[in-house]
Parts: C-alpha cells; sequence; structure tokens
C-alpha cells in the first residue's frame, strides 16, 4: 500500500512473480480422464455402477464446499466474500473469486483435501463400492488443478496473492 503525494488515496500495488499457464491440451487432458474412469468402472465393476459414479460428483462437490465454506468462517468472516461457487473450468467447485492469499489458500486447500477424505473414508463402510470409488475419484479430479497450483508455486515466497485465470495462475507479491 502507498500513498500517493498530494493526495490522501491510497492503493494497492502488486508485483507479478510467476504465472503458471493452463494450456488447451492441460484442460482437454482434464475433461478426458472423468470420461476414461467411467468406462473403467462400468468394466471391473458393473455397468450400473455408473449411476453411482455420477451420484457421487454433486455429492463431493457439496461436502467440499461445506468444509471449505467452514474453515473459511473459522479462519476470518470477511475472507469468505472473496469465494464463490465457479463453474469455469478446470476452476469447478468452491474458489476464490478475486485476489487471495497464498497461505489462506494452501491451508483452506488442504483442510479441504483431508477432512474430505476422512468423511469418504466413514462413509465407504456404507457404501456401495462404485459410490466409494466415484467419491474418492471426484474428490481427487476437483482437488486436481488447487494441488497443480499448490505444486507450482512450491518454490515461492509464501507471503504471496493468487489470482485464478481461465488461461493462467498469476501469482503476486504485495
Amino acid at each position: 500500500m502507498t500513498e500517493e503525494i498530494g493526495s490522501s488515496a491510497t492503493f494497492y500495488q502488486y508485483k507479478l512473480i510467476k504465472k503458471i499457464p493452463l494450456s488447451k491440451n492441460m484442460n482437454i487432458i482434464y475433461w478426458i480422464i472423468p470420461y476414461t474412469v467411467a468406462i473403467l468402472v462400468m468394466i471391473l465393476v458393473s455397468w450400473t455402477s455408473i449411476f453411482y459414479f455420477l451420484l457421487a460428483a454433486p455429492i463431493v462437490l457439496w461436502i467440499q464446499f461445506v468444509i471449505s465454506r467452514s474453515a473459511l468462517l473459522i479462519s476470518g468472516s470477511h475472507y469468505h466474500k472473496r469465494w464463490a461457487f465457479s463453474r469455469k473450468s478446470p476452476w469447478l467447485g468452491y474458489m476464490p473469486n478475486q485476489f487471495i492469499s497464498y497461505p489462506l489458500f494452501r491451508k483452506i486447500n488442504s483442510i479441504t483435501m483431508w477432512i474430505s477424505l476422512c468423511v469418504f473414508a466413514i462413509l465407504a463402510f456404507w457404501s456401495p463400492l462404485s459410490f466409494t470409488i466415484g467419491m474418492l475419484f471426484w474428490h481427487l479430479w476437483f482437488m486436481l488443478p488447487r494441488l497443480y497450483t499448490i505444486i507450482g508455486l512450491s518454490g515461492q515466497r509464501k507471503d504471496g496473492m493468487i489470482k485464478f485465470n481461465p488461461q493462467d495462475i498469476s501469482y503476486y507479491k504485495q
């Protein structure tokens, strides 16, 4: 935050540190994976397992939303206003829609990753095999772009800001 000489207005200046590109080929492969896994589940488990596999996707999104939203509310009440449900590929699910601090992004996604896996492990005892496989697959598939972001920024400073765009992930220093 700097102050302009001669006025009392302040503004934020961000310096771009790194851009992680999201290529079209990567997006195509990202969308081919669910179809391939659905076919494999139908072949290896049973042809009716496709229904459980497809049912698992919205349930996993809802579980991830509840966990992320709860973690954001616990972290601080003003952060949840910067997050929204996204339908843009590959950022499906509850994602930041503005600049967000990198440590908060890592924290929320690690909480979501591990608590969701624990919920799925508990549900696995009462769920059909194809539903359990579906929940695990969709969870990892929805988390894959977020994990790609965390791995791509692993060597960078931890006090930056992230902005998600359709073509890239921009990492800024404030």
